[in-house]
């Protein structure tokens, strides 16, 4: 029985990306392991607070992680 456990910064995702990471993830295991393992594949997405995530000694907040995803340095 797989576990995926994906940890993503508090606000950076809507709800239907949320869920668009536990349907892909899961289809992703499934073509690994077989159809039959798709109700045994669980997948845990948490959520960090804002800035109690760091990258190169450096915290990261929600508006960070934004700004990266634009193509823009963060603040």
């Amino acid at each position: 029985m797989p576990l995926i456990n994906v940890k993503v910064i508090e606000g950076v995702f809507t709800e239907a990306q949320k869920a668009e990471i536990v349907q892909e993830l899961t289809e992703a295991m499934v073509r690994i392991e077989g159809e039959n393992m798709r109700s045994l594949t669980l997948v845990i997405l948490e959520e960090v607070k804002s800035g109690d995530w760091g990258v190169g000694g450096k915290p990261v907040t929600t508006a960070d992680a934004k700004a990266m995803a634009a193509g823009t340095p963060p603040g």
